[in-house]
C-alpha cells in the first residue's frame, strides 16, 4: 500500500472529501474536509478513481474541532463529529446541490437552507448494533464492513437507550445478526437472528424483547409494539416495521408536507410506501379519500392500526410496482417515501401515468433522489423545491423532500 499527501478539495456524498491524484484520477478520503492537505493511504485503485486511508492531516481545516467519541474515525457509524454542526449543514447543502445537478442533470436546482435538528446529540429513538466475536455490542468498522468495532459509548442514540445498551451481553456463539433498542412510550429489544431459538438473555430493565427469525417474531417478554407520539398522535410501531429515527425531525417533516402539499376535501391522496401511515394519519382529516400502498405486512397491520378511526382510508399490502400499473384513479396529489434504492422505474413511470397534480418524494439518498428527479421532469414535472432536513447529526446521511408540480 502506498502512502500519498495529497489536497482536498470538494465533500462528496458518503463523508469523503476528494482530492486529485498525480495522474489525475479522483481520490477520496473519509473523514477529510475541503482545503485540508492529508497524508493518506492508498486502499483501493480503480482506473478512474482510488480510495485512500486518513492517516495524518497536515494541513487541517480552520473548520476541524475534536470530536466528541473516542470511536471516531474507526467506528463507520459517524462521519462529520470534527465539524461544527452550522458548517455540517452547510456541507450537506453542497453535496446535495452537486449530487442532483452532476447525476440529476438539473442546472441550478432549487435547494433550500436544510432544516436542522433541534438536537445535535442523542437523537435517534432506534439504534442497531451488531455483536463482536465476544458477544459485545458494537458497530460497523469504517474501513472494515465484516470487522465490528467492540463500543464504550455512543452520543447519538437517546438517553434512554444510552443507560440500556452497556447491559447487553451475550455468549461468543449467539447466532444473532443484529440487536436493536427501539424507544417510544416503552422501550423494545429486538434480537434478530440466524435461529429460530432464541438466545438467553438477562438484563435488569423493564422493556419488550421480540425475536425476529426470517419472517416470524416472538415476543418474549412485555408487549409486541410501542407507541410514538408525533405532533400529539400516537403511532404504534412493530419490531419489523420501519420508523423515522429522529422524532423531532419526522414533526418537522409532517408539519411541511402539511403545508406544502395544498389539499383539498375533494382529493384523492396517495401515499407510496406508507409505511406505518405516518403521513396518511395527517392527511386522512383533510382529503376525500386515501389509498396508502406498503409491501410490509409488519407495517401495514401498523397502519391498519393507525388509520382504524378513519373511513376514507384504502391500503394495498403489496410492492409499488405491483400496484401502481393497476390502479384506476386519478390522485390529486402522492407522497413517495421509498427506500435507499429509490422508485423502481416501473412504479416511476406508473406514477408518470396516473399524473397527480402534486407530488411529494421524501428521499434518504441524493444520488437516487437526483437520478428519479431526471425521469420526472422529463415525464412533465418541474421541481419546485428541495429541502433538506437534518435528520442524522454528525453523519453524511440527508432527507429531503422534493415537491413536483405537473
Amino acid at each position: 500500500m502506498t502512502d500519498i499527501e495529497i489536497s482536498l478539495t470538494t465533500p462528496t456524498y458518503g463523508g469523503e472529501a476528494m482530492g486529485r491524484l498525480e495522474d489525475g484520477r479522483a481520490v477520496f478520503v473519509a473523514f477529510g474536509l475541503p482545503g485540508e492537505t492529508v497524508r493518506a493511504r492508498l486502499i483501493e485503485e480503480k482506473r478512474g478513481f482510488a480510495r485512500a486511508k486518513l492517516i495524518e492531516v497536515l494541513s487541517p481545516s480552520s473548520q476541524r474541532i475534536t470530536p466528541r467519541c473516542v470511536h471516531f474515525g474507526v467506528c463507520g457509524g459517524c462521519h462529520y463529529q470534527m465539524l461544527p454542526y452550522p458548517q455540517q449543514l452547510k456541507l450537506k447543502e453542497t453535496v446535495l446541490r452537486d449530487q442532483l445537478t452532476r447525476i440529476g442533470k438539473i442546472p441550478n436546482p432549487p435547494v433550500q437552507e436544510m432544516v436542522p435538528s433541534p438536537v445535535e446529540w442523542n437523537y435517534r429513538n432506534h439504534v442497531q448494533f451488531h455483536l463482536t466475536r465476544d458477544g459485545r455490542p458494537g458497530f460497523i468498522a469504517a474501513d472494515d464492513p465484516q470487522a465490528v468495532v467492540p463500543i464504550t459509548e455512543c452520543h447519538l442514540p437517546e438517553d434512554i437507550l444510552n443507560g440500556l445498551w452497556p447491559q447487553l451481553q451475550f455468549d461468543a456463539d449467539t447466532p444473532l445478526e443484529r440487536v436493536s433498542l427501539r424507544t417510544g412510550d416503552e422501550t423494545m429489544l429486538i434480537l434478530e437472528s440466524d435461529s429460530p431459538q432464541p438466545p438467553e438473555l438477562e438484563i435488569e430493565a423493564a422493556l419488550s424483547v421480540i425475536h425476529t427469525h426470517a419472517e416470524d417474531s416472538i415476543v418474549l417478554a412485555g408487549e409486541r409494539v410501542i407507541f410514538i407520539d408525533v405532533l400529539g398522535r400516537s403511532f404504534q410501531v412493530s419490531a419489523d416495521a420501519f420508523f423515522q429515527v429522529n422524532t423531532r425531525m419526522a414533526e418537522k417533516m409532517v408539519s411541511y408536507l402539511l403545508e406544502n402539499l395544498r389539499v383539498t376535501t375533494s382529493n384523492l391522496f396517495l401515499d407510496i410506501y406508507c409505511g406505518v401511515g405516518l403521513f396518511s394519519a395527517f392527511f386522512a382529516p383533510k382529503v376525500k379519500q386515501v389509498i396508502g400502498i406498503e409491501l410490509s405486512p409488519a407495517a401495514c397491520e401498523d397502519f391498519a392500526a393507525n388509520l382504524h378511526e378513519f373511513d376514507n382510508v384504502d391500503l394495498y399490502e403489496a410492492s409499488a410496482e405491483e400496484v401502481l400499473p393497476q390502479l384506476k384513479v386519478r390522485p390529486d396529489v402522492a407522497i413517495v417515501d421509498p427506500p435507499r434504492a429509490g422508485l423502481d422505474k416501473k412504479a416511476l413511470d406508473a406514477i408518470v401515468k396516473l399524473s397527480p397534480k402534486r407530488l411529494a418524494y421524501v428521499s434518504c439518498d441524493p444520488s437516487t433522489l437526483a437520478r428519479d428527479a431526471a425521469r420526472l421532469i422529463a415525464g412533465g414535472y418541474k421541481l419546485l423545491q428541495v429541502t433538506p432536513f437534518d435528520l442524522f447529526p454528525q453523519t453524511y446521511h440527508i432527507e429531503c423532500i422534493s415537491i413536483f408540480e405537473r
